[in-house]
């Protein structure tokens, strides 16, 4: 089994980033590394997160 699986990164519904993160990552740990991410960063443009859907081993949804 492997130490780090694949995330899909979603701003409000579209997919938007693909990045590998550690499995058994946390909500706050997988949504600040999304956060970070400079190609999730455009297209939140600055606006502030309104909610944070999190599926651990698979998903970030970011709604603005």
């Amino acid at each position: 089994m492997a130490d780090t699986v694949e995330f899909v990164v979603q701003v409000n519904g579209k997919l938007r980033a693909r990045m590998p993160l550690a499995r058994g990552i946390g909500e706050v740990e997988a949504r600040d590394a999304a956060l970070a991410d400079p190609h999730v960063q455009r297209f939140l443009d600055g606006k502030p997160l309104r909610k944070a859907i999190f599926v651990p081993d698979r998903l970030v949804n970011l709604v603005v």
